[in-house]
């Protein structure tokens, strides 16, 4: 059982670094930053959370069960029900939903080799992994980190900031992709 005055300081944490990271975006947040702007002391703040990439990750999870939700309970073609290629691309428009609202956050939290450590990226890979394995498409172990690849927080922001691509051209761009499933 969480103390209430622990509790409490978590609380804080989060809401003041879901502020900055917003303001900022997480890679330009220091861990001093969200201590100034909770009100508590490092020793707080480093307690509870080692790095900026936990605080991400703890801000970042209820998007992501719900969309895991959605994906096991969901209505087709987001959920079961659908064929394997409409399912893929329906969780490719979903996850631009996310990473629209919330690349800031996904950036502090999964770039570089710490993506492929999250919990969350485990539960992509193995959604689309069964999408690929229903659909018969060999090899499905090669292919599935290839088609979740276009989905890394840094490809996303490149395409919409330096590119100037908009999420309805991204979601198009990868329904086509979509099209690797046969079935």
């Amino acid at each position: 059982m969480e103390r209430a005055d622990a509790a409490r300081n978590r609380g804080r944490i989060l809401d003041a670094a879901a502020e900055l990271f917003a303001a900022k975006g997480a890679p330009n947040v220091t861990m001093d930053d969200i201590a100034r702007a909770a009100g508590v002391g490092r020793g707080t703040l480093y307690r509870r959370f080692p790095d900026r990439a936990s605080i991400a990750t703890a801000l970042l999870d209820s998007h992501e069960a719900a969309l895991q939700e959605r994906l096991l309970r969901g209505e087709p073609p987001l959920g079961p029900g659908a064929p394997p290629r409409e399912r893929l691309a329906a969780f490719y428009a979903a996850m631009v939903e996310l990473l629209e609202a919330h690349a800031h956050l996904v950036l502090g939290a999964e770039t570089g080799r710490s993506r492929f450590e999250t919990g969350a990226y485990g539960f992509w890979r193995v959604h689309v992994r069964s999408l690929l394995v229903a659909a018969a498409t060999p090899d499905p172990d090669a292919l599935v980190d290839v088609l979740l690849a276009p989905l890394a927080p840094d490809v996303y922001t490149y395409q919409r900031q330096d590119r100037g691509l908009s999420p309805a051209q991204i979601t198009a761009a990868l329904g086509r992709l979509a099209s690797v499933i046969s079935r």
